[in-house]
């Protein structure tokens, strides 16, 4: 492919990339070095570093990080885990299969604040949850809504709904498995454990980096699931960074710390992804 074409392909990707990713962080790095409230938003005051010492300072900021990273080292490695059990299921099923994924998929195809919503209700009086529990026991339960209870139901959620993301990109790398090697292990006695351990996890290998990548990514600006399952009640203490991030903005009218915020979130999720870019990179690399 000659120069001038390779560039009209890439030209448009590339546009779009800086209107939507590079001016956007741009502008925020440079408003995070003012003082910009809803009152003076036309005429912001610089501060320098004053919002960064702020925030790096704010016991709240790290409080919500700490519990960002609880979030994420709980919800990837299960989501992964129960997404290649459901996709191993699905790989042996052989009639209604479609009628099955789809079901799987309907969590992460709601719309996010409607199935938060959804779930909440289960727990509450009257719920699925509720009921279940009350029949199991013999007795009447009533979920109280406390900082631990809310903390088991944020991450629950966080389980339930990217599962199946996980579940249909596994499905989906198992259907590119090769048969041969799966048949001669069995051939040579390769009990269940060890074709898995020395076939199918080799084979999926890239796509749980993958799958890593992306839901690292999502687990740090979860903001539905706060903002729904807390009502906005402080009594709970559960925030994330993105849920903290609004409090900043639009409660306390900090903009020019929301915006200081939003890029050391930024850098925090980089420095947490360079070990899984460079895996991602020794196996590109291997590969070709």
């Amino acid at each position: 492919m000659k120069r001038d074409q390779f560039t009209l392909f890439v030209a448009p990707s590339v546009i779009i990339m800086v209107l939507l990713m590079v001016l956007p962080l741009a502008t925020a790095i440079i408003l995070g070095f003012h003082r910009l409230t809803f009152t003076n938003i036309n005429n912001p005051e610089f501060v320098g570093l004053q919002n960064y010492i702020e925030v790096l300072t704010d016991s709240r900021f790290w409080n919500a990080m700490g519990f960002t990273l609880i979030y994420t080292a709980v919800t990837v490695p299960l989501h992964i885990v129960l997404g290649l059990a459901v996709a191993l299921l699905l790989d042996q099923v052989k009639y209604l299969r479609g009628f099955y994924i789809a079901g799987a998929l309907l969590p992460f195809i709601v719309t996010p604040v409607v199935g938060t919503l959804m779930f909440r209700l289960t727990f509450e009086r009257g719920g699925l949850y509720t009921y279940l529990l009350s029949e199991l026991l013999d007795s009447r339960v009533n979920f109280f809504l406390d900082g631990t209870t809310v903390t088991f139901l944020v991450l629950f959620h966080g389980v339930w709904y990217i599962t199946p993301f996980a579940m249909i990109v596994l499905f989906a790398g198992l259907q590119t498995l090769p048969k041969d090697p799966l048949e001669a292990a069995k051939v040579d006695g390769a009990t269940w454990l060890q074709r898995m351990r020395h076939v199918i996890l080799p084979h999926l290998r890239s796509l749980f980096l993958f799958i890593a990548l992306i839901s690292i990514m999502d687990a740090y600006r979860v903001f539905d699931s706060i903002f729904v399952l807390t009502k906005q009640n402080p009594i709970y203490g559960v925030e994330t960074i993105m849920y903290y991030n609004y409090e900043v903005a639009l409660s306390f009218q900090r903009l020019g710390k929301a915006n200081a915020m939003s890029v050391l979130t930024v850098i925090g999720i980089f420095v947490v992804l360079i070990p899984f870019l460079y895996i991602t990179y020794r196996q590109q690399t291997e590969t070709t």
